[in-house]
């Protein structure tokens, strides 16, 4: 049975992830607040700031802005899209 947890980001019981994804506080943070299903979310949400920055995801600034988007993603207000971003047609 997958462990349950109560998702910040969709307010509701969910099953979570399997493992933290980071081996640091802010990844067991994530693990005990994030359900799969949110977590699968920000994945896709990721890529778009990867694509839309043309973030280069080895360097360290990347990773800091990616984290910081992370936060605020999962806990904060929100991540913003970038200004230039049109979403694809459907």
């Amino acid at each position: 049975m997958a462990r349950m947890v109560k998702c910040v980001k969709l307010g509701r019981e969910l099953p979570g992830l399997d493992e933290p994804p980071f081996d640091t506080p802010f990844g067991q943070k994530i693990y005990e607040n994030v359900s799969a299903e949110a977590w699968r979310m920000w994945s896709e949400h990721q890529k778009m700031l990867l694509n839309e920055y043309r973030l280069q995801p080895w360097r360290p600034e990347a990773q800091q802005f990616l984290v910081e988007q992370m936060e605020q993603y999962f806990f904060g207000s929100g991540a913003e899209l970038p200004k230039e971003y049109v979403p694809p047609a459907k």
